[in-house]
This record gives structure tokens, C-alpha cells and sequence, in this order.
């Protein structure tokens, strides 16, 4: 099974969400769990933005992390200048590449063929390692992204990036993209760049790296522009649990960036995100809770633990006697058995009155309140 790797954006795209803006201290802590995750690869951002941008970026760099840091750059010479300022190993150039972005710029198909062996031939005296990104590659037609990769490829850039920059993409043409473009280029290296305008970011992420892309580029909880990216610690839990492959990132570590990135930008995460929502292990339903208190998976993909969770159960209307009695074992107290059924009957009702679960609040007082009226 080939083996593929993935690269880290959330300082870059992941800051692009409107309204997000990180401090150098949060730039750093981020970077630092990344690194400590074992993400080989992260896009520190763009010098283009500010001369404090590239202060930022260059004090990331001075950390000493073992990832490799690359810039983000427009097709503009000064871009890549500005990158190089920085003191990163590696560039991203990003050309437009479908008729809609080229001509809301006012570029045209012949100013890539023209511009590209100059501007890559600059990049290549300044960095180690140039990779060129098609952006709106999933909106270009196929014979211009063909002509497009064959000139980059003869360039001889280090890597080719695809960008569903709108999030247009489905699995099954990601699919084709890559066992197509992989197969008609062999020697060359891709990636994906994945976005989630329709909900399909992640699978198209995943789909991706399991036909053939050899990396992709995604960020902690998805932040990003307008629906976001794919989610680092759902594709990471989805290789391991799906594809069976450790991609070499520590769930754990990325479960815990989730809850800090979420607190930083402002964007709290939906109780029911996979993976570090709050609900994500989190279960009610009776039936649910008696087989999951005799095997842990019985309703789970994989433990809680190797996410750096626990599991818990809820009481609500939807709750059975087992789940029930764990809450009240974990919490020391216990109800009568002659009395427990008219407890459960107090609590369901009520939760169907509130039309939501209980608070644990809520739960122990109905409790005390059956303890004392014995």
C-alpha cells in the first residue's frame, strides 16, 4: 500500500476564514502541536499580506521545528521575493486555472504559458523545493488542466498542486482526477487541495489520497474560507479507521489542537463534529448504551482513548435503565430498585418537557428528590 503524507494549512488558509486573525503566541503553540503531532509539512502563510506576516512567519522558522515550512505566493514575482525573505525551504505558487477565475483577474491563458518558466525559474534560485498549485483546477477544463500540469511538469517544479477551491468536487471525480492524472503522469507529485462549499471536503480529501495523490493539504477543524477545509483530525482518524493506514499523525495531539484553534478563531465547534465535538462520544439511546457498556465499540468506530476522549453517557428521554445506572454509579449515588422505574419515568418526562437532554444539575436533583421522598 503506498504511502502518502499531509501538509498543514490552518496558519495560511485556516487563518483566510473571515474574522480569524492569530497572534504570534498562537501561531507558535499551533505550530509546535502540529510538530509534536508529527505533521510533516505546514504552510506558515502568505508574506504577501504584511511585513508583520513575514516577522511572523520568520519567528516560526526560528523555532527550530521539524516540519517543513512553505509560503504561499500568488503568480507575481514580487510574491516570491517576499517569500524568500522569510526563510522558508518551500514556495506554493498558485496560478488560476479555469476561465472564471482567469477572467475575474483579467488574465488570460497565454500569460500562464508566459509567465510560468520565468516565475518558476525564480522560484527554483531561491527555494529548495517549488511547488505549483492549479487553482480552480476542479473548474477548468480537462484539456486546459492537462496542457497546464504537462507545462509545469516540464518546468521541472517539484510538485503539482490541485485546488477545489469552491468545493465543487464529489468523491467519484476526485477519483478519476487522480488514478487518471497518476497514471498519465507518473513521475510527478500531486496534491490535493480540498474544500467544503458542499459538504464533501473531507471525503474528497480522503478520496483522494486513497487514489493515487501522493499528499493533501487540510486544517484543524476545517477552519477556513467561507464552509472551510478538510478537517486534519478527521482525515486522520478516517485513514486509520477506514483505510487502515497510519498516515504518521498523532490523533490525540490534533484532538487537543481542535479544542485550542476553536477557542483562538472564535469558531466554536458543533456539538456533533466527528471526532472532537463534543457529542462526538457522547451516547442516550438505551439500546445504544447497554451494548457499549458490554463492548465499547458495540456503537463506536474506534475507542474514544486513542482520540484522547472518554465515553459518556447522557440522560434523556431516550435513555435505558443501563445507561441510567452508570451515571448514577459514576456520580455514588443509587435509587431503590422498587423505585427506579418510576425515577426513570420522572426523568424522560422531563426531558421531554425541557425538549433536550438533562443537565447533570437536573438529573441529581430529580435523584435527591427520590432519595428523600423514600
Amino acid at each position: 500500500m503506498r504511502q502518502f503524507y499531509l501538509i498543514d494549512t490552518t496558519l495560511r488558509d485556516g487563518e483566510q476564514a473571515p474574522g480569524v486573525v492569530f497572534s504570534l503566541e498562537e501561531k507558535i503553540r499551533i505550530a509546535s502541536t502540529l510538530d509534536a503531532a508529527g505533521v510533516p509539512e505546514l504552510e506558515v502563510g502568505t508574506p504577501a499580506i504584511s511585513d508583520e506576516e513575514i516577522a511572523h512567519i520568520k519567528r516560526i522558522i526560528d523555532q527550530g521545528f521539524n516540519f517543513r515550512s512553505a509560503c504561499w505566493a500568488r503568480a507575481m514575482e514580487a510574491d516570491i521575493l517576499l517569500s524568500a525573505k522569510t526563510g522558508v525551504s518551500q514556495i506554493n505558487i498558485s496560478f488560476p486555472v479555469s476561465d472564471i477565475l482567469l477572467n475575474s483577474m483579467g488574465k488570460s491563458r497565454s500569460w500562464i504559458m508566459n509567465e510560468m518558466d520565468r516565475l518558476i525559474k525564480m522560484a527554483k534560485d531561491h527555494f529548495q523545493f517549488v511547488s505549483v498549485g492549479a487553482q480552480d483546477a476542479s473548474r477548468a477544463a480537462e484539456n486546459d488542466l492537462i496542457e497546464f500540469v504537462s507545462a509545469v511538469h516540464t518546468s521541472g517544479v517539484d510538485r503539482i498542486r490541485f485546488a477545489d477551491t469552491v468545493g465543487v468536487l464529489n468523491p467519484m471525480q476526485v477519483h478519476n482526477w487522480f488514478t487518471r492524472f497518476v497514471k498519465r503522469y507518473p513521475s510527478v507529485e500531486f496534491e490535493f487541495h480540498g474544500h467544503n462549499d458542499l459538504g464533501m471536503g473531507t471525503a474528497n480529501t480522503f478520496t483522494a489520497l486513497t487514489s493515487g495523490c501522493h499528499c493533501a493539504s487540510v486544517t484543524v477543524n476545517g477552519l477556513g474560507e467561507r464552509a472551510g477545509n478538510a478537517a486534519l483530525e478527521e482525515i486522520v482518524a478516517g485513514l486509520s479507521t477506514s483505510y487502515h493506514v497510519d498516515c504518521g499523525v498523532n490523533l490525540k495531539k490534533t484532538v487537543e489542537l481542535s479544542d485550542y484553534v476553536a477557542e483562538i478563531s472564535g469558531r466554536k465547534l458543533h456539538a456533533s463534529k466527528p471526532i472532537s465535538g463534543e457529542m462526538a462520544f457522547k451516547h442516550e439511546t438505551g439500546i445504544h448504551c447497554r451494548s457499549l457498556r458490554k463492548d465499547p465499540l458495540a456503537y463506536q468506530p474506534f475507542l474514544p482513548s486513542e482520540a484522547g476522549r472518554t465515553i459518556s453517557f447522557a440522560a434523556g428521554k431516550h435513555s435505558g435503565k443501563a445507561s441510567v445506572q452508570k451515571i448514577l454509579m459514576d456520580l455514588g449515588m443509587e435509587i431503590e430498585e422498587n423505585r427506579f422505574n418510576e425515577f426513570m419515568s420522572s426523568l424522560k418526562n422531563h426531558s421531554s418537557t425541557q425538549k433536550r437532554g438533562l443537565t447533570e444539575e437536573e438529573f441529581v436533583e430529580i435523584v435527591r428528590c427520590f432519595v428523600s421522598c423514600k
